[in-house]
């Protein structure tokens, strides 16, 4: 899978057959999606391309309160490899000259001198170009390529989305988030150095970078860690603001794993949260505190036998 990034004037590429969106999480209806496109190209002979957006136009448009990211761009485009139909994928930085191309604009100079679209399939509710002007209709009357819409992916009556999938992690549905998903819920990052107050009370924890200021989910759960080596290690794993220990207001992703030891100082882990075991709670003392994670760890090797 080539990835191209930015999206510079001048730059041209083979004809493709194209889908757009921004794919958080590539979720049931985004596989679906690529599926059909990988049969549509195939049909006519061509390559499959994905257009997405960095940063997602919605943190754009909304800096002080952006909503939640499901997945990081690195963790998007490994999802994305993984499902092995996609041939190329552009990442257009999303700023505000791009955000005012009209939508005639997006067509002429994105779609069809830059992009050479032969073929393009997208969700049924797409809009885009300046104010979101842009829609199907505009896009069906193109006669430089042919248009077709998606359907919505449901599961168990209800629509396969971004959006129920951060409602479902909200409210610590974590069987309901991997079924929209197609595999459990997960966070990528390098292990850090923090504040080492873990080993102090027993339980060593790896500090994992979070890219994004709001996380999608939130509280204390047992998960299983892949290691860069491919070796899987089962995990309590605490997401939050820490209000016991820190007044900081930012959120971090501890996780303790059962029965290691080793340095994890700068390698990247694989979260993947498997159980939700409760919210985060502010305790009247670290004994308090020590006390909850011991149960937590029980819980999770209850859950999870190691």
């Amino acid at each position: 899978m080539q990835v191209h990034f930015g999206g510079h004037p001048g730059d041209t590429f083979p004809p493709c057959a194209l889908t757009i969106g921004n794919f958080d999480g590539v979720h049931l209806g985004h596989q679906a999606i690529l599926r059909d496109l990988r049969r549509e190209a195939d049909a006519r002979g061509l390559p499959t391309a994905l257009l997405t957006f960095e940063p997602h136009p919605r943190e754009f448009f909304s800096r002080n309160d952006p909503p939640a990211r499901l997945a990081t761009l690195r963790d998007k485009l490994a999802f994305l490899q993984g499902t092995g139909l996609v041939d190329r994928v552009h990442v257009q930085r999303f700023n505000r000259g791009f955000a005012s191309l009209s939508p005639q604009a997006f067509i002429d100079s994105v779609l069809v001198e830059r992009l050479d679209t032969l073929f393009l399939l997208i969700g049924d509710d797409f809009r885009f170009g300046s104010r979101r002007t842009g829609d199907f209709s505009l896009l069906a009357a193109e006669p430089r390529f042919t248009t077709r819409a998606m359907p919505t992916v449901e599961l168990d009556g209800a629509r396969a989305s971004s959006t129920a999938i951060r409602e479902a992690l909200e409210a610590g549905d974590m069987p309901l988030a991997a079924r929209l998903l197609g595999r459990p819920y997960q966070l990528s990052g390098r292990v850090v150095h923090g504040r080492k107050l873990g080993r102090t009370l027993g339980f060593p924890t790896a500090n994992i970078h979070l890219p994004h200021r709001k996380p999608a989910l939130a509280g204390v759960f047992a998960v299983e860690c892949l290691t860069p080596d491919g070796q899987r290690h089962v995990g309590a794993a605490s997401l939050g603001k820490n209000p016991t220990i820190d007044d900081a207001g930012c959120y971090r992703l501890e996780v303790y794993l059962l029965d290691y030891s080793g340095d994890l100082y700068g390698q990247r882990l694989i979260v993947r949260f498997i159980h939700k075991l409760r919210d985060e709670e502010k305790y009247d003392s670290l004994d308090a505190l020590i006390a909850q994670i011991h149960a937590d760890v029980a819980e999770t090797r209850r859950l999870m036998p190691c």
